[in-house]
């Protein structure tokens, strides 16, 4: 099998690369082209990783061309081009020319709507699209899955993703995926699923406070900007259960919460649009983004070591057998060695599951969220897999 990844070189593109390399995978893989803009990063990985199959492919994502070909011939395209850069439909429209199978990891939900309506197309091309499929979204829609599957009548699902630090104090601030992502996720409007409906929620709203376990401890959760709930209460087998609430919402860890706020405050939530310096048009982002870099660069030696601990958890709340039941289905993913040589393991290692249980099963044409392409069973067995701890609880 020959596998695509655009943005290849990328902190999530990499992450997938060494899982589909690893043990895991349940596939047999022939060549993977590493398609990136960024030469030395390729080469850089692909001297680490040392593996034949690593084809190096020099990717200009705005040349449709060159996107075409490096595409073209694949079993299956999986895009970790930053969602926020744009080009998001173009390299869906490619993948559907060359009939080429296709995933992604999402990106707020910013053109979720957008795929969904292809369906139609991809399903005529016999091509199978399956969006949003790192660890919010993506494994995070399987556990709301998980969830509907086990009430008769669903009143409410209610999903949050929680991380934590531990360790001392982390004197510089290091953004935990992509910085226009954290921002957006802090200052742009989040749609929510509330009264049977979706409505607007304003950035930052539905601030709630949840008592769990340790490290997180006390944690204030907040609406933000994602694609869960655009798809999962409409999903087949959920929205004919009667759902009318489904909402998503956050929680960073502590003092990064505050960072993040105050660069919100600051008008760093402006990121794309441009200001005026010396004559000058530069975007917040820019500069944010060569300011951080920069200050990790310069402390490096500053950095403590910190453990990781992550909990993405659902709460349903319906009917079973005509009786008031909850139920509660999470995942936890706390600092084991497997995951040393990766940054956010969880959101590429979702990605490289996808992609695999795709391959290894029959295709199904269009374009689906995850909750609706994937069974539970052998999803959570490959998360099991990679040492995250899955538990169900319904009372």
């Amino acid at each position: 099998m020959i596998i695509t990844i655009l943005g290849g070189a990328g902190l999530m593109g990499a992450g997938i690369i060494r899982d589909l390399l690893s043990d895991r995978c349940i596939i047999d893989i022939t060549t993977i082209r590493l398609c990136d803009a960024a030469r030395p990063r390729m080469e850089a990985l692909q001297a680490e990783l040392s593996d034949p199959r690593i084809e190096l492919v020099d990717l200009d994502v705005a040349d449709g061309a060159i996107l075409s070909a490096a595409i073209a011939g694949s079993d299956l395209c999986i895009n970790c081009v930053p969602t926020l850069l744009g080009f998001q439909m173009a390299i869906f429209e490619a993948v559907l020319t060359a009939k080429v199978h296709y995933v992604d990891l999402g990106g707020l939900g910013t053109f979720t709507v957008k795929q969904l309506a292809e369906h139609d197309r991809f399903k005529a091309a016999g091509v199978t699209a399956v969006i949003g499929c790192g660890a919010d979204p993506g494994m995070s829609n399987v556990i709301c899955r998980a969830v509907a599957d086990q009430l008769d009548e669903i009143d409410s699902i209610k999903l949050y993703w929680a991380a934590e630090f531990v360790g001392e104090e982390n004197p510089v601030l290091v953004p935990p995926y992509s910085i226009s992502t954290v921002l957006a996720e802090y200052a742009q409007e989040s749609t929510q699923f509330y009264g049977g409906e979706h409505v607007t929620c304003a950035p930052m709203s539905g601030r709630e406070v949840l008592e769990l376990p340790e490290p997180w401890g006390s944690c204030e959760f907040m609406h933000s900007p994602h694609s869960e709930q655009l798809t999962v209460p409409l999903a087949d087998g959920i929205r004919e259960k009667g759902i009318k609430e489904f909402s998503w919402k956050l929680h960073l860890p502590h003092r990064e919460h505050e960072a993040w706020v105050g660069l919100v405050k600051a008008g760093f939530g402006d990121f794309a649009e441009p200001v005026v310096i010396n004559n000058v048009e530069i975007t917040p982002l820019d500069v944010l983004q060569k300011v951080i870099n920069r200050n990790i660069e310069r402390n490096r030696d500053r950095i403590p070591e910190q453990d990781s601990h992550e909990i993405h958890f659902a709460i349903g709340k319906g009917r079973k057998n005509g009786k008031p039941t909850t139920v509660r289905v999470e995942v936890i993913v706390e600092p084991d060695p497997i995951y040393a040589p990766y940054v956010d393991a969880c959101t590429s290692m979702n990605g490289s599951i996808a992609a695999q249980l795709m391959l290894a099963g029959t295709m199904k044409p269009g374009v689906w969220a995850p909750e609706e392409y994937f069974e539970v069973s052998p999803y959570f067995a490959e998360l099991a897999k990679r040492k995250f701890k899955v538990a169900s609880h319904m009372e």
